[in-house]
């Protein structure tokens, strides 16, 4: 089956293409949820709402680009999204406990459980500093450095990814790394 044909099928609604799908991505797409999201319930909750999209969207696709790069965009959105509203609910909660309405919000960082394929650090407090510090990074500088670092993704691949040029990536991938190198600048001088 040709990628065009596969692609039909996707658009026909055909259980045998819908299995390929899964097939071919669902650990590729539970990977790049971890990497942006290191815990395995959310992340395969994320991985779950991508193939959902991706069934309710594949109509859409144009075929401007891969199937496999618009997929990414899909996951890489659903992960953003969800560290969005992760935020604005721990940003809600913390209100509420300055009012007095609630209980003290929860202090401990959400994204410390380090269970990611593609990383192995033996120290598990090493792993909730580099996650705790990459989430701190603006969006854009995030997803590059994810996408890269972690999810091994080539420039041109995460270029594909996120719409933006070749020069953009560099220069997103350079500044997540000088804002990582200040970020974890105190935790390597206390080593």
């Amino acid at each position: 089956m040709t990628e065009d044909e596969f692609i039909v099928g996707l658009k026909n609604h055909n259980y045998y293409a819908y299995g390929k799908l899964l097939d071919n991505f669902q650990q590729k797409v539970f990977s790049t949820c971890i990497s942006f999201v290191p815990n395995k319930q959310d992340a395969e909750d994320i991985a779950q709402d991508v193939f959902i999209e991706v069934f309710n969207s594949i109509s859409k696709f144009k075929g401007d680009s891969k199937l496999s790069t618009w997929i990414y965009k899909i996951t890489t959105n659903k992960c953003l999204e969800f560290i969005r509203k992760k935020n604005t609910k721990k940003r809600f909660g913390f209100l509420k406990s300055i009012m007095g309405n609630d209980l003290p919000a929860d202090k401990t960082n959400y994204f410390t459980e380090i269970n990611h394929p593609g990383i192995i650090l033996e120290n598990k407090e090493l792993n909730e500093t580099l996650f705790f510090a990459i989430n701190q990074l603006p969006n854009d500088q995030k997803l590059v450095f994810t996408l890269h670092k972690i999810d091994g993704k080539s420039y041109q691949e995460i270029c594909d990814i996120i719409d933006k040029s070749l020069s953009s990536v560099e220069s997103l991938m350079f500044r997540a790394k000088k804002n990582l190198q200040k970020l974890l600048e105190n935790y390597y001088k206390n080593d």
